[in-house]
């Protein structure tokens, strides 16, 4: 692979920096970014851009715009890549790394105490955190529809979507809705092609692309399978993670209902315990997906250390390798009029599965009275409307659980 931005006197393209620094760089970042993937967003480019200038406002942009583009957490896709354009794979290593492993370890920690909280307060604060989720879920949905449902055929293929994941009761419905979204965006969302630059400064070659390609492909097609054959639970927790982060599009958010479906319903995690972490989540920097730290560390099959790093490697490898796929060819492909109307499709339907989510499973989990529904329409008009930090909104709904709970004592 050839990176930016130096060249050695034989004009060979070298890395610009050291994986330590880059290491060093992101683990800043990983434990004070707060406030979702857009503020993560929003925090590199101060940083990378406008500080460090180890890269340009459009080169910059196009890594945002093909990370947004493809499945996964688009946040830690973008990080990978500055790392990887910086120091080289070790460096795109050294990124994702620094940036995932603080949230990680807090909530790994919230998963061996939460077990300890009992009574009326443990109790409380477990509610509190199920209700931070409905509000967090709720504005996720209002500010994914304006935005990637701006009109009647994308709002469409949104409650399609969200029609099919509530009345269905197999477990491949979202994957239905995204394939339903991709060909319905096809026939009703052309027109015209979003303004591109040029070449992306990063180098894969088009024979490691492919190679991570096949990874991805291979992966999710041959991890169910093995799983039948052997009857792994430990290849059936990272076939679970794996599928999760690999189908994944429109923010971090809509990893809510496939996390869901894949430990919940088989019964690896409670309804109550995975909210409760989903909540806890939003209290610690750093990307959504380390969620999978709690789920690995608390699920039937490991309840370990060792689940737990399970999980976040099966969650975030899809992401990556699909990244590397795409590089080679990403200046074509954002040109190409078909596939934008696809993501457009994909996009919407995405919006429709998250907005089911939000009913089922967290509403109906979580609202058991008007107390409830207080507590979590202030928490959204806190969020939305006032735009306080997610950690403030955390702190008063978990006090608010804790106070429903001992007044109802």
């Amino acid at each position: 692979m050839r990176v930016s931005t130096g060249e050695a006197t034989d004009g060979t393209v070298l890395p610009a920096g050291s994986p330590v620094e880059v290491l060093l760089a992101f683990l800043k970042l990983g434990l004070t970014c707060f406030g979702g993937p857009i503020a993560h967003i929003g925090y590199f480019r101060d940083d990378f851009v406008v500080r460090r200038r180890w890269l340009d406002e459009t080169t910059y942009a196009d890594l945002v715009a093909l990370c947004q583009f493809l499945p996964g957490p688009a946040s830690s896709q973008v990080g990978f890549s500055i790392g990887l354009m910086r120091a080289g794979y070790v460096g795109g290593l050294a990124a994702w790394t620094g940036f995932t492993l603080p949230s990680a370890v807090l909530l790994v920690l919230f998963a061996y105490g939460a077990g300890s909280l009992g009574g009326a307060v443990g109790g409380g604060l477990l509610h509190g955190l199920k209700l931070v989720a409905v509000a967090i879920v709720a504005q996720a949905v209002v500010g994914m529809a304006r935005t990637l449902c701006p009109d009647r055929p994308r709002a469409s293929i949104a409650s399609v979507a969200a029609l099919i994941v509530l009345l269905a009761s197999s477990s491949i419905a979202q994957i239905v809705s995204i394939a339903c979204g991709a060909g319905a965006g096809l026939i009703l969302c052309r027109g015209p092609g979003a303004q591109v630059s040029g070449d992306l400064p990063i180098r894969v070659s088009r024979r490691a692309g492919a190679a991570a390609l096949a990874g991805f492909a291979l992966l999710l097609v041959g991890l169910p399978l093995l799983k039948g054959i052997t009857d792994s639970q430990w290849l059936g927790l990272f076939d679970a993670f794996y599928r999760s982060g690999a189908l994944v599009f429109g923010g971090g958010h809509v990893v809510l209902p496939l996390l869901r479906e894949a430990f919940v319903v088989p019964g690896w995690v409670s309804d109550e315990g995975f909210l409760a972490g989903y909540g806890a989540a939003q209290a610690v920097p750093g990307p959504l997906f380390t969620f999978a730290a709690y789920l690995g560390a608390l699920a039937e099959p490991a309840r370990s250390l060792a689940g737990a790093a399970l999980g976040l490697l099966g969650i975030f490898l899809p992401g990556i390798l699909v990244l590397l796929g795409t590089l080679p060819w990403w200046s074509e492909l954002r040109r190409r009029a078909g596939a934008q109307a696809a993501m457009r499709g994909v996009n919407a339907a995405v919006v429709g599965i998250l907005g089911a989510a939000l009913y089922n499973p967290v509403w109906t989990t979580s609202v058991r009275g008007p107390a409830d529904f207080a507590i979590a329409l202030i928490g959204f008009v806190l969020l939305q409307v006032w735009r306080a930090p997610p950690l403030v909104v955390v702190v008063l709904s978990a006090c608010g659980g804790m106070a429903s709970s001992l007044v109802a004592q």
